[in-house]
């Protein structure tokens, strides 16, 4: 009986080991302090989308129904609260947790933003709500 050479995937040993996480968020309120009180009921959607605005951009004011994390992949992002005023900037490879049910944007600085934003929903729940009289986010 000659032997077979194995020449599969299996023949090849595999290293087993553990990756490095780099922790980008871990957040129970958004980044202008409000708590987040309860996901909506039913099954979850987990929703993600890689978002270019233009340099020099306002998003329209909107709200978000359900709790929501962005990266700044490029660029940097100043998100507004219209209620308080209140503003703070994000910059490249910074995380943020966005709020819930608060009117809020997004502007872009001198040169495009990308951001990868992620959304935690459910009931076929939108990702973001316009206010009234204003467009759509995306």
């Amino acid at each position: 009986m000659g032997l077979v050479p194995l020449t599969s995937s299996v023949a090849h040993a595999q290293q087993t080991a553990s990756a490095h996480a780099d922790h980008l968020l871990k957040a129970d309120r958004s980044w202008n302090g409000k708590p987040y009180l309860s996901y909506p009921p039913g099954p979850p959607t987990l929703s993600m989308i890689r978002l270019t605005i233009p340099p020099h951009t306002a998003l329209p004011w909107h709200t978000h129904p359900v709790p929501n994390a962005g990266y700044v992949l490029e660029g940097q992002l100043t998100i507004q609260d219209k209620a308080s005023g209140a503003s703070h900037v994000f910059h490249q490879g910074e995380a943020f947790a966005e709020s819930v049910d608060d009117a809020h944007r997004g502007v872009s600085g001198n040169t495009r933003t990308v951001l990868i934003l992620t959304y935690a929903g459910g009931n076929n729940l939108p990702t973001s709500i316009p206010l009234k009289g204003e467009k759509n986010e995306y």
